[in-house]
């Protein structure tokens, strides 16, 4: 992964220059965003996470690092724990709101159902098992490439990725035996058609 715009554009960015930062967001925004959508429950939660990260970025500005001339690791390890903030936040607020009485249902359209067992278990792992889960397996980053991203020796971070896995395949075995465990339970939970007693022969209708 190579972007030797982006080292460009940051090193003009950091002498104040506006409008290399906003080179920088337009070029990886859409990316980031694809992440996030992986990680947390709705698009308008995906777009301020995108938000967050940018501004993250800015704020830490000293401890940047370009991996190969690109800021993307960067930003989708920022995007990673920024999810996972957003998601505890959005958990306290939603406990917050089941203590008032319930409104009345209105449906929202951005909330996404289709996500795969696959995200749905990698958002449950660690924020250090997320990390090098996203940067290798969903990025397709090689491990000196994560390993540079994170700030973390080679060896360390093909140790961290092999128990994350390990993790990641255990957590969807688990998925997997709970919807078998409650497929008969929603069998029998669900409702039947009453059927017509049958009439027989000299009855009266």
């Amino acid at each position: 992964m190579r972007d030797d715009q982006d080292g460009a554009d940051w090193a003009l960015a950091l002498d104040g220059d506006g409008q290399a930062f906003g080179r920088v967001f337009e070029r990886h925004r859409h990316r980031v965003l694809r992440h996030c959508l992986r990680l947390v429950p709705t698009e308008v939660d995906a777009a301020d996470t995108v938000a967050i990260v940018f501004l993250e970025t800015w704020r830490l500005r000293a401890r940047v690092r370009l991996v190969d001339g690109s800021m993307l690791p960067w930003l989708l390890v920022t995007a990673t724990n920024t999810a996972r903030n957003q998601s505890r936040a959005a958990r306290r607020y939603r406990t917050a709101l089941d203590r008032l009485p319930p409104p009345e249902p209105v449906p929202d359209h951005a909330d996404r159902d289709d996500d795969g067992a696959a995200v749905r278990a990698l958002r449950t792992l660690p924020a250090k098992d997320q990390e090098v889960l996203v940067l290798a397996v969903l990025e397709g980053l090689g491990e000196r490439e994560v390993a540079a991203a994170l700030g973390l020796p080679p060896g360390t971070v093909k140790s961290r990725l092999s128990r994350a896995r390990r993790r990641l395949a255990d957590r969807l075995a688990q998925h997997h035996t709970d919807e078998h465990a409650a497929a008969p339970e929603r069998a029998v939970a669900a409702p039947t058609t009453p059927t017509r007693p049958t009439r027989t022969d000299g009855a009266r209708s």
